[in-house]
């Protein structure tokens, strides 16, 4: 939904950069055979770490077939195609992506609405088809998004409470597995990232909520001090990496183990730093003041090497 979570590519092993760009194209590909050209529009890293995730330790993925690439049709790539995971990351993205049009229509700007209806009106039956998929899951981000909404309409000021209510929406996408134990470590993994990534775009968005007056939980919690809280934040967003590499590091993961391992470990870490200095934000504005930085901090490769899969 936020596009945080991911690798940061320059210091991949070249395998493993091979396997996360194979998962980035299998997944754009299987949103487009399952959902329409249109579907590919909305492919996010997020729902490219939850397919690895739920990927099998046994779906090796050490050779991928070629496919063609809708923005790069002259060029070949390799794509990670069949498996369950990508079918139920791709049916995630819908149902997510949905309900934060319906959220950007009901609260958002008159331009932003404007946009978000046009775009809900182009995703809406094949949200349909996904919800039908994964009614649970679909539920699941009904009714979560309803709490955050009133937690946000009585100006909460807490962190934990919205920050474990968005992070239950992304523990709902984990499916089942053969082991219950599996199933629960993804679960685990999912909702300790999901918390971290509303942290980090609490931050984020803090100067913008400010000024437009909306709900963000550092100012109901701190007010006009809530840039001094920036040491406490990082302390908690640190706590629940730290969870979330506690469960990811008692199950076995096959060949994805280093990818999945780098994203927590260097991916996550690198993106929060850009994320608190404000690269992050200048990146997503397109802004390239980095280029008249020093160049090689891991902050700015992920502005800079990560752009070739978009």
């Amino acid at each position: 939904m936020f596009g945080y979570v991911r690798a940061v590519t320059p210091v991949l092993a070249p395998e493993d950069a091979q396997r996360y760009e194979a998962v980035y194209c299998g997944l754009c590909r299987t949103l487009g055979d399952r959902y329409g050209r249109t579907a590919q529009l909305i492919l996010n890293y997020d729902f490219v770490f939850l397919a690895l995730l739920l990927a099998r330790p046994e779906e090796e993925g050490t050779e991928f077939p070629c496919c063609t690439c809708p923005v790069h049709p002259w060029r070949k790539k390799a794509c990670w195609l069949g498996s369950p995971a990508l079918t139920a990351a791709a049916d995630a993205t819908v149902i997510l992506t949905w309900w934060k049009l319906q959220d950007a229509i009901a609260d958002g700007g008159v331009a932003e609405r404007l946009k978000s209806r046009a775009a809900a009106l182009a995703l809406g039956r094949h949200y349909r088809q996904a919800a039908a998929y994964r009614p649970a899951f679909d539920e699941t981000v009904r009714s979560c998004l309803e709490e955050l909404h009133q937690l946000e309409k009585d100006n909460t000021p807490s962190l934990d409470r919205p920050a474990d209510t968005f992070a239950r929406i992304l523990q709902g996408a984990a499916t089942e597995t053969d082991l219950a134990a599996r199933t629960n470590g993804i679960r685990q993994i999912l909702y300790h990232v999901g918390r971290w990534i509303y942290l980090a775009d609490a931050w984020d968005d803090l100067a913008e909520d400010r000024k437009e007056g909306n709900y963000n939980p550092l100012l109901a919690r701190y007010g006009h001090q809530a840039e001094e809280a920036k040491d406490a934040l990082r302390e908690t967003m640190h706590v629940s990496l730290g969870l979330a590499d506690t469960a990811f590091s008692l199950l076995d993961w096959g060949a994805w183990e280093p990818l999945l391992g780098h994203i927590l470990h260097t991916g996550l870490p690198a993106v929060e730093e850009a994320v608190f200095t404000g690269q992050w934000k200048q990146r997503n504005q397109r802004i390239r003041s980095h280029h008249n930085q020093s160049a090689g901090t891991v902050p700015e490769q992920i502005n800079k090497e990560n752009d070739k899969y978009e």
